[in-house]
């Protein structure tokens, strides 16, 4: 296979982008490709402070499944697809599961459809 694909029109070549974290971006996407995890995605971005200085930074487990009505096996399976794709962390905290946004992964993930 070329690394150039031919234009449709006839044109010239276009050149394929080398994308360095591709398999960490094919996570990315394929987690954010489930309607429920991007509303989970919200409300943890909304708990979560933009320069994490400030409370509050994280959100609870039991919050989530209160906001979407899931239960919270859903949850965790929904959330173990967004911490498996580096979008957010999560730290275990007695019976309970809290979870951080992570900023710069979202970024690399819009900066990469910004570059379409």
């Amino acid at each position: 296979m070329s690394d150039e694909a031919a234009c449709a029109c006839g044109g010239a070549p276009v050149p394929a982008r080398e994308v360095p974290d591709a398999p960490e971006l094919d996570s990315a996407f394929k987690a954010l490709a489930s309607a429920p995890r991007r509303e989970l995605l919200r409300i943890v971005a909304a708990s979560t402070s933009p320069d994490g200085e400030c409370c509050p930074t994280e959100v609870c487990a039991c919050a989530l499944s209160d906001a979407l009505g899931l239960a919270p096996s859903t949850i965790s399976h929904h959330m173990s697809a967004l911490v498996g794709a580096g979008l957010v962390t999560a730290t275990k905290r007695g019976l309970w599961v809290y979870y951080r946004l992570e900023r710069e992964a979202l970024a690399r993930v819009a900066g990469e459809l910004t570059a379409l």
